[in-house]
């Protein structure tokens, strides 16, 4: 089994990447593959409804995404997908934005391609906003006829400068819980 996980932080090593890391150790205890991908700071573009991948059903966006296309191939390949995102004005990053309509609209086209995957969307905050940034990579989850596994609070920790989400302890605690309950969801449905 694998997880694949986004990172939408423009910050490779940052807090959203710190939160993900801490629901792989978690998988990783439990033989669960993991991998990160950065997706903040690279060159993606948005959907444009050009309909191509409608029209060539080839599991990939056609105008000019190179980085989107692998990490689609990346989420068609996995059993799990985590999609972090620090709060930029009360919802994801730009890049987690553009990922979610692409790959929504991509394998929807190709026949539903993440039907039945486990995902969670695990997010960083200063403050505010967190809950609709979590809400809004749910509803991607959602729509896609996915599995969301929950955990002890909603899946968000509290931090400005990196680093800082390991001093938020309850934080650190959901993402611990939402591994356990990956791993075990993960296991029930490769039964």
């Amino acid at each position: 089994m694998k997880v694949v996980a986004f990172n939408g932080s423009p910050h490779r090593d940052g807090n959203t990447a710190i939160l993900i890391t801490e629901v792989f150790k978690v998988l990783e205890n439990h033989g669960i593959e993991t991998e990160m991908i950065q997706l903040g700071n690279k060159p993606v573009h948005g959907c444009t409804a050009c309909m191509k991948c409608r029209e060539i059903q080839d599991g990939k966006c056609h105008i000019k995404n190179d980085h989107l296309n692998l990490c689609l191939q990346k989420m068609v390949e996995a059993d799990g997908i985590i999609i972090g995102s620090p709060v930029y004005f009360a919802d994801v990053t730009t890049e987690v934005k553009a990922l979610i309509d692409v790959a929504g609209y991509v394998t929807r086209a190709n026949g539903f391609t993440l039907k039945r995957k486990i995902g969670a969307a695990v997010i960083a905050v200063r403050r505010g906003g967190a809950l609709h940034a979590f809400e809004t990579i749910n509803n991607f989850f959602l729509i896609n006829q996915m599995i969301v596994p929950g955990s002890s609070y909603w899946n968000f920790a509290f931090g400005r400068n990196q680093g800082e989400v390991v001093n938020d302890a309850e934080g650190m605690q959901t993402m611990q819980t939402l591994g356990e309950n990956m791993a075990w969801l993960l296991q029930q449905v490769k039964k």
